[in-house]
């Protein structure tokens, strides 16, 4: 019984003429054989072979001036490689000049990564017309050298390896454990779920600083705290009581910290204005993932080891800005602050 090959490619039945039947076409154009016979001889086309003949066909002169026309196998040759080189898809460098133009400025000055350059260039009003390229072309340009961008510029442009989950018995959880929060906070489908952790600088005798991150939104909220401990901690989240008032519960519904000692009485402190509090499993930092990638982008500005203490409250400031207008691709190439006063507007309409 004889199969069928079930597969939908079709082979190739054809390939590009050699150098060497190039040879065999002149020697037999010299013996006066016809295309036909050529074509047979090589188990070609004859189409295939006039066209040959028609690329390297020159025009010569003889001694008298007169002019005769021949076939040269070598400039059958050169032709088919230069139109060899004129194949394949064109370079789209001339077409998008506005575009890159954006993308260096945004990289270099704003210090952008290149997806977040082309997603909120596709998604201006007033570059509709203008013509871009995809982030793994940009990418690809910036490999080659075409930008002034290099890859050195470029803040991350590695994947990270995922890190094993690993439970560790030997530290206590100091309150709920995240095993018992909402499945609503995992989707990020509701808005005032944060995650906080603490920052710090030289390991002695130095300041720290408290990040808060929505989770839906990606609001960051930094706070210069004069020592790593619960006491700053607790004196940080008083203040924020005192800007959202009778709004905290709604606007704070829940707070995930790690296991550290500056934690240690958030839960009492929260408790009092209706928030909840839930403490990750020891030595496990990505279950507070969105709020680990926000420090990993404030150690940009402020690297590890560099003293905290003596940090001008406006250079603090100016990184938050610069965290909470940075466009997203997780929200549609929307800043965080756009996001964070939405919500806050439709918390204003319901009270």
């Amino acid at each position: 019984m004889v199969t069928k090959d079930k597969s939908t490619t079709n082979t190739r039945k054809f390939k590009h003429l050699s150098s060497f039947e190039r040879g065999k076409i002149s020697a037999w154009l010299k013996d006066k054989k016809s295309i036909r016979c050529i074509a047979a001889k090589l188990g070609r086309s004859p189409s295939t072979i006039s066209r040959e003949i028609k690329r390297g066909t020159t025009t010569q002169m003889r001694s008298d001036l007169t002019t005769y026309e021949e076939y040269f196998p070598e400039t059958g040759q050169a032709v088919y490689e230069r139109n060899r080189s004129h194949c394949g898809a064109k370079s789209k460098l001339a077409l998008v000049e506005d575009f890159l133009k954006y993308a260096e400025e945004k990289i270099l000055i704003d210090n952008w990564s290149p997806d977040i350059a082309v997603g909120t260039f596709r998604s201006g009003l007033k570059r509709q017309d203008s013509k871009t390229v995809c982030t793994k072309t940009l990418y690809n340009y910036i490999d080659k050298g075409l930008l002034k961008v290099r890859n050195i510029d470029l803040n991350l442009k590695t994947r990270l390896k995922p890190k094993r989950r690993k439970v560790r018995q030997n530290k206590r959880i100091m309150g709920q454990s995240i095993e018992n929060r909402p499945e609503e906070v995992e989707k990020r489908n509701t808005f005032g779920h944060w995650e906080i952790d603490t920052i710090e600088g030289k390991r002695s005798n130095d300041s720290a600083i408290l990040t808060l991150t929505e989770r839906k939104t990606r609001q960051e909220l930094l706070f210069l705290v004069d020592l790593r401990d619960s006491q700053s901690v607790a004196k940080a989240l008083f203040k924020l009581n005192e800007t959202y008032g009778e709004k905290f519960s709604k606007v704070f519904k829940t707070i995930t910290a790690d296991n550290g000692s500056e934690f240690s009485e958030l839960e009492s402190t929260l408790k009092q204005w209706g928030s909840d509090v839930y403490f990750t499993h020891p030595y496990s930092a990505w279950e507070r993932g969105t709020n680990e990638r926000h420090n990993g982008m404030l150690r940009r500005f402020i690297p590890k080891g560099k003293a905290i203490k003596g940090l001008p409250s406006g250079t603090i400031e100016r990184v938050q800005n610069w965290l909470n207008n940075l466009p997203r691709k997780i929200l549609g190439y929307r800043a965080p602050e756009e996001c964070f006063y939405e919500e806050l507007s439709q918390i204003a309409q319901i009270a």
